[in-house]
């Protein structure tokens, strides 16, 4: 008995993997190591494998049917909103593609449970300052329209074939539950911001002509451990056998940091006194973005146990420790 951990040797995987094997599971992660690497998964088996192949259908009726997997945790995606505005096609292709083929597979193998990485991008720009899962989805970015998408397609193979799901709409993600483990994409604010520094070279922001109180985008920070544990407690929810009256959870902390604070908390971070660059918006990006987690609270037991600063910490040690980072005297 296993559980496929697909785009596992990513960020985010690569920490439920650890949580499940320290625990004792026999996990298999499937992954193109496009954003990931092996020596993240270390302990888990490793088949690599773009779940958008045009192969990767077989593929994984084969591998669910021959380790005996039991439940799928899907992370595989692109992820980029700028990247996906400009690539709309592809994204789709990746995306919804890559479900499709998993979900056709899960339902070859006789594979019924699925936690499924969906994001806060699915509520586009909602009226309200902050969203309940019942706010109106209407995602402003291919990427957003995708992780939707993937939704309904779920939704679909429950009420077509018995899939028991549950999806994790996270907002920011950001910080290091080991210090092994830190974001090495260098796509999401705080290892951008880092990166900048450690080149000598100023933070950028986008936009600084917001309706919020400093001009700049407001999110919801999560810290990359607590978004972990919260696809661990939905995994074990379902395994019990515990009827889902729900399906769709928000993951974060309620509370809202804004661009222009959390750049200063790093800067303040590393040591250095650099002044930001403001920039124009970039396309895609709603003002604000913050979620109401109580459902999760309630119907999953789970809730945040890291702020901000534990997560800008847990990032910068985790920049300091990775011996591919320019580093900080």
């Amino acid at each position: 008995m296993s559980i496929l951990v697909a785009g596992g040797a990513g960020y985010i995987g690569a920490h439920v993997v650890r949580l499940l094997l320290e625990r004792g599971e026999d996990v298999v992660v499937v992954d193109d190591l496009s954003y990931g690497a092996a020596s993240r998964v270390e302990g888990a088996s490793l088949v690599t494998l773009d779940v958008a192949d045009g192969e990767a259908e077989d593929a994984l009726t084969d591998l669910m049917a021959s380790r005996a997997v039991t439940a799928v945790v899907h992370f595989a995606a692109r992820k980029q909103v700028g990247e996906s505005v400009q690539r709309p096609a592809w994204y789709y292709q990746q995306n919804v593609g890559g479900l499709a083929n998993m979900l056709v597979a899960m339902e070859r193998s006789g594979v019924r449970q699925m936690i499924f990485s969906s994001s806060a991008a699915v509520y586009g720009m909602p009226p309200v300052e902050v969203v309940l899962e019942e706010t109106e989805c209407r995602p402003i970015n291919p990427y957003g329209e995708t992780k939707l998408i993937g939704e309904w397609m779920l939704a679909d193979a429950q009420r077509a074939w018995g899939l028991r799901w549950v999806g994790l709409r996270y907002f920011n993600v950001a910080g290091a539950g080991w210090e092994d483990l830190g974001d090495m994409a260098t796509l999401n604010l705080i290892p951008m911001v880092l990166e900048r520094l450690a080149k000598g070279e100023a933070p950028k922001i986008f936009g600084t002509d917001y309706p919020t109180p400093d001009g700049t985008c407001i999110r919801d920070y999560i810290h990359v451990q607590d978004l972990a544990v919260a696809h661990v407690a939905a995994l074990d929810t379902m395994v019990t056998g515990k009827e889902m009256t729900e399906h769709v959870f928000n993951v974060g902390t309620g509370q809202g940091s804004s661009v222009r604070e959390v750049v200063s908390r790093v800067i303040a971070a590393t040591g250095l006194n650099i002044v930001p660059e403001e920039l124009e918006r970039r396309a895609g990006d709603p003002p604000q973005l913050i979620g109401n987690p109580e459902r999760i609270r309630a119907m999953l037991g789970w809730r945040a146990e890291h702020d901000l600063d534990d997560i800008v910490a847990s990032a910068f040690a985790a920049w300091q420790a990775d011996p591919d980072r320019p580093h900080f005297s």
